[in-house]
């Protein structure tokens, strides 16, 4: 679940935009090459109950590098280079690695590549604003997807929320804070070696 999870709320923090409409979107994928925020993250299953709280801190640099760090109530740590996304989650210690698009495929994380392209894949409208935010949603053309909707709250700061809705009715919810548009990052940040003595699966 951790890794399912961090995927979907990792999906969209590429989409960050200063209204909720399509043209702002696109104007941000333009214009931003990096950004950083802390997040909170809380997941509810179908009867609205809370079954995982999680908090952290990310970073991205278009196209296609991010990190993903989860800090609370354990660590888990995801890290894209562009071709690779490394999965290290310290209390197994272990790294699972697969090939990028392999492991974004045909999720909203293929955003981060910030390819026009990616855009045709969902149908976009604005949704009616609700506690304070306005909001913009995401349909995936693809059938096969394992996920309904997504919607992005947006208020005067740029944006605040995003919700994911999986097909089994689990809601996602993450609530982002101190987002920074185009720091300066420097580039370990977007690397990682497996540690010494860990357990390596994958590609």
């Amino acid at each position: 679940m951790r890794l399912r999870v961090a995927l979907f709320a990792l999906a969209f923090v590429v989409t960050l935009a200063d209204a909720a409409s399509l043209d702002r979107l696109r104007a941000f994928v333009r214009e931003t090459q990096t950004a950083r925020a802390s997040f909170i993250q809380t997941v509810s299953d179908k009867s609205g109950r809370v079954v995982q709280r999680a908090s952290g801190e990310f970073a991205i640099e278009r196209p296609g590098h991010f990190r993903w760090s989860v800090e609370k109530p354990y660590k888990q740590l995801l890290v894209g280079d562009g071709e690779k996304v490394w999965i290290y989650d310290p209390d197994l210690n272990q790294v699972v690695i697969r090939r990028y698009d392999r492991a974004l495929g045909t999720t909203p994380a293929a955003l981060l590549s910030g390819k026009e392209e990616v855009e045709r894949a969902f149908e976009w409208r604005d949704l009616p604003s609700a506690n304070g935010l306005d909001w913009l949603g995401a349909t995936p053309k693809d059938k096969e997807s394992s996920f309904s909707e997504i919607r992005l709250g947006f208020n005067s700061g740029g944006l605040a929320a995003l919700e994911i809705m999986d097909n089994f009715g689990q809601r996602t919810l993450v609530s982002l804070f101190n987002l920074e548009r185009n720091p300066k990052l420097g580039p370990d940040l977007f690397k990682f070696s497996p540690p010494k003595g860990a357990d390596v699966v994958g590609e």
